[in-house]
């Protein structure tokens, strides 16, 4: 009965090992991929709630800038929030820019909507 060589169980532990660490190398990369995406679905709702909040509230915002944190779960971020005049006095612009707490430079999200004054 013949059996396998050192040389021969070494190359197929290198094989093996190789597999593996290209293995481990993409689930690394899923799971962080999957932490991007839900850090943007995060941010996006924190957008569309400052603009259900101004639709909602019936609130006319000022024209002007103002930063205010914006949190999601577990999740801390800062919203900017940009309200702009529109050639119709009757409307507004208004951008709401999702960013990271940690990293200010970092945008997630950036939702523009023209609002109307609602008597």
């Amino acid at each position: 009965m013949r059996g396998f060589t050192l040389l021969e169980v070494l190359v197929a532990l290198v094989i093996v090992g190789t597999v593996l660490g290209a293995s481990l190398r993409a689930v690394a990369s899923l799971a962080q991929n999957s932490a991007a995406l839900r850090a943007s679905m995060m941010a996006s709702w924190s957008a569309e709630n400052r603009m259900a909040e101004i639709r909602l509230g019936h609130e006319w915002p000022s024209i002007g800038e103002r930063s205010f944190p914006c949190p999601q779960v577990d999740l801390s971020f800062i919203c900017e929030e940009h309200v702009l005049a529109t050639p119709n006095p009757s409307f507004r612009r208004v951008e709401v820019l999702v960013f990271e707490s940690a990293d200010l430079k970092r945008r997630l999200v950036k939702l523009t909507q023209v609002v109307p004054n609602v008597p």
